[in-house]
Parts: C-alpha cells; sequence; structure tokens
C-alpha cells in the first residue's frame, strides 16, 4: 500500500477544521486516503442506492446514526445533507467530525460554499504522484513506459493492464459521469470530441476549432470542457498576467491530469507507439505540468502555475508563483540537451531580470547538470523543483 502525501494535510486540516472535504478524480484513492486517515470514523458511501435513497428522503434520520461525525463517501450523490451537516457542526466544537469525498464539484462545491463557508478545508487529491510511486518502486526507467501506464491507483494496487484498465475507466467513468452530467445523446460525437481534447494537449484552447472538428458550436464545447474540469479530467492553464511592456497571449493551454489517460485516449497503445508520436513532446509537457500539480495539492495549496507568451512567439511552458518572485520552468522531451533550449529561458531571464527565481529546465534525459545558472533537470527528477 503507498502512502499518500495527503496524509498528513488531510489530517492536520481535520485537527482545525470542523469538516474536511476531499475532492478529486473517481478512482484516485479517495475513500482508502480517508479510511487511512481516521480508521476509527464509521463510513458510509452514497454510491449504494439504499444509502442514497435514505439520505435523500429523511437526512436528519440518515445522519443521526452519526451522531459523532464519519466519513461521507461520494457525497455529491446527496448534496442535500450538507445543509443538515452544517447544523450538526455547529452544535458541536470538535473538529474534524466529518470527512466528505466527492468526484464532482460541479454541485458538491456549490453546495458546500453555500453551506459549509468557514467550517470546511479542501484536499484536492489526484492519481498517484512520481515520489509516491517511487515510494512503492513502482516507477519504470522508461520515460514512455511511465507516461504510458497512468498513475490511477488501481493500476497498481490491482496489478491492473494499464490499456485495459483505462479502456475501461473512460468508458465507465469519463464518459458515463460527464454524459449524465450534460444529457449527451450521441456518444461517438463526445468520444470525438475526448479525443480531440487529448490532442490539443499543451496547446492555447481554441473551442472553436474543437467544435469545427466534430461539429459543435462553441457554447457546447465550453460547457463540455468546463464538465471535464469539474471532474477532475483536464484543466486549462492560465497565462501569467506580468507583461514586461510585451503584449501577452491572453488564452489558456489545454491539459489532463493523468497523461495516461490522454495517451489512451489518443489511441495509443504502448510505450514504442508513443516513441515516434508527433505529440510525445506535448505529452511530456502535460506529465510534467501535472507533477507539479499534484505537488501543490498534496499540500492543501492551490495552484500557483502559469504559462507566459508574447506576442512574438517568446514563451516560457511554465512559471510557478513563488512569493514575489517568479521560477521559470522549460519542458524538453528529447533525451540529449541541445544548446538552444535554454535560449528561451535566457531571453525570458532578460525581461524579468530580478523576478526570476531558479530558472530551471526539464527534458527526457537522465542525467542532471547546471548551465549558466539554469538547472537541468533529468524528468525523474521533477521533485527537485518541486523542493526548490
Amino acid at each position: 500500500m503507498i502512502t499518500r502525501n495527503a496524509a498528513h494535510v488531510l489530517a492536520k486540516m481535520a485537527s482545525q477544521f470542523k469538516a474536511v472535504a476531499v475532492v478529486g478524480p473517481r478512482q484516485a484513492g479517495k475513500t482508502t486516503l480517508a479510511k487511512m486517515t481516521f480508521p476509527n470514523k464509521p463510513y458510509v458511501s452514497l454510491e449504494f442506492p439504499d444509502e442514497r435513497e435514505r439520505a435523500i428522503r429523511d437526512p436528519r434520520l440518515f445522519l443521526s446514526r452519526y451522531p459523532d461525525g464519519g466519513i461521507l463517501d461520494e457525497v455529491q450523490r446527496a448534496p442535500e445533507l450538507l445543509s443538515y451537516i452544517q447544523g450538526i457542526i455547529d452544535a458541536r466544537s470538535e473538529t474534524g467530525q466529518f470527512i466528505l469525498t466527492g468526484s464532482q464539484q460541479f454541485g458538491m462545491m456549490q453546495h458546500i460554499t453555500q453551506s459549509l463557508a468557514g467550517r470546511i478545508a479542501t484536499v484536492v487529491l489526484l492519481p498517484f504522484s512520481l515520489t509516491e510511486l517511487q515510494s512503492g518502486n513502482y516507477v519504470s526507467d522508461n520515460l514512455n513506459e511511465a507516461m504510458c501506464n497512468s498513475a490511477y491507483p488501481p493500476v497498481f494496487d490491482q496489478h491492473i493492464d494499464p490499456l485495459f484498465w483505462l479502456d475501461s475507466y473512460i468508458g465507465t467513468y469519463v464518459e458515463r459521469d460527464v454524459r449524465q452530467i450534460v444529457n449527451v445523446q450521441d456518444t461517438l460525437t463526445f468520444q470525438r470530441f475526448l479525443s480531440l481534447c487529448a490532442g490539443n494537449v499543451g496547446q492555447l484552447f481554441n473551442a472553436s476549432r474543437i467544435g469545427n472538428d466534430c461539429g459543435l458550436n462553441h457554447g457546447t464545447v465550453t460547457k463540455w470542457l468546463s464538465v471535464l474540469e469539474a471532474s477532475f479530467i483536464a484543466f486549462r492553464l492560465p497565462p501569467h498576467y506580468r507583461n514586461y511592456r510585451k503584449r501577452l497571449v491572453k488564452t489558456p493551454k489545454l491539459y489532463f491530469y493523468d497523461t495516461g489517460l490522454a495517451i489512451r485516449l489518443l489511441g495509443i497503445e504502448s510505450a514504442t507507439q508513443l516513441a515516434t508520436h508527433p505529440l510525445r513532446g506535448s505529452l511530456f509537457e502535460n506529465w510534467v505540468i501535472a507533477e507539479l500539480m499534484k505537488h501543490r495539492f498534496n499540500m492543501g495549496r492551490k495552484s500557483n502555475l502559469f504559462f507566459w507568451r508574447n506576442n512574438t512567439g517568446l514563451e516560457v511552458d511554465v512559471v510557478i508563483e513563488r512569493a514575489e518572485k517568479l521560477q521559470p520552468v522549460e519542458i524538453k522531451a528529447g533525451a540529449t540537451l541541445a544548446t538552444d533550449w535554454v535560449k528561451g529561458l535566457k531571453q525570458w531571464q532578460q525581461l524579468a531580470q530580478d523576478d526570476v527565481v531558479c530558472p530551471t529546465l526539464i527534458y527526457g534525459g537522465t542525467e542532471p547538470w547546471q548551465e549558466d545558472g539554469i538547472d537541468i533537470l533529468p524528468w525523474i527528477h521533477v521533485d527537485r523543483v518541486i523542493n526548490t
């Protein structure tokens, strides 16, 4: 069993707040994390139809079974409970009364902010990070294999072939859940939409272009993507606002929380196929950014990641806000360093000057070193960026 990096933060939050919500994609390990962190708390899953019916029919009676609190799993299935939970936790001074988990932000977070504002903290749990997989000795030395394997816990806990598991996950959770929320009738169009999103990883999000390619209007594409974001499947990375007297691109970029899922949606079936795929560089960029995102969430913090691009084409793949400073990170999938890889970082440093801290390049090779004040790190050492 792999220990989750978020366990310490979850326990700390529960010692300070009356309730904590653990949110994230399905099968990311939310239930396991809650149970392992609070083994003595009673547990109930609202995925079970009978429990969900009891909770909706008579919330007071349902919650009376948990006078000292408990773990309520997939609480978005009965969001009405949150208003009644407010009354229970307000009547007592103890912290950590209820641990709530949920796989969809759409309705759940709205109800939380309405009913439990100021009483609840939130932990976002994504699939395993590289450091978590390293602790269980589950990381392949081959970068392409590491990217294809996905990072969802069942792949490792249950020793399931990633190809089989991801196909099942796409059909069982991604398509079913998202289609139910937006009431999609045309399955083939939705599948095409998912594949096009995966094909646009690392690109500026262009709803019109994606819509034209699958026969949807701009509004539908935006709505469907919002549901993917609410279900922790995909996210948009915003551009940084600091302009240094340059005109900036203001459109966000599109990424997936799990690179293995994006790879499978593209129809890639093996590390060998990925090695020669034209989107390998973009997928590696996705993998690095997802790792940086996981670290922030595991610390109980919001994302501090951006990208930077001006109208002349100068770009930095990731800009990390660190207090008043900015850490630029360039990402290259190649295994052999090219001399022009650090050119963009150096140009951006000249613009940002005193704002810059710890410029870094992450690449697909194996050896770390430094050049002209730039840290050059292999992919397996992405945690060194995290711990800077």
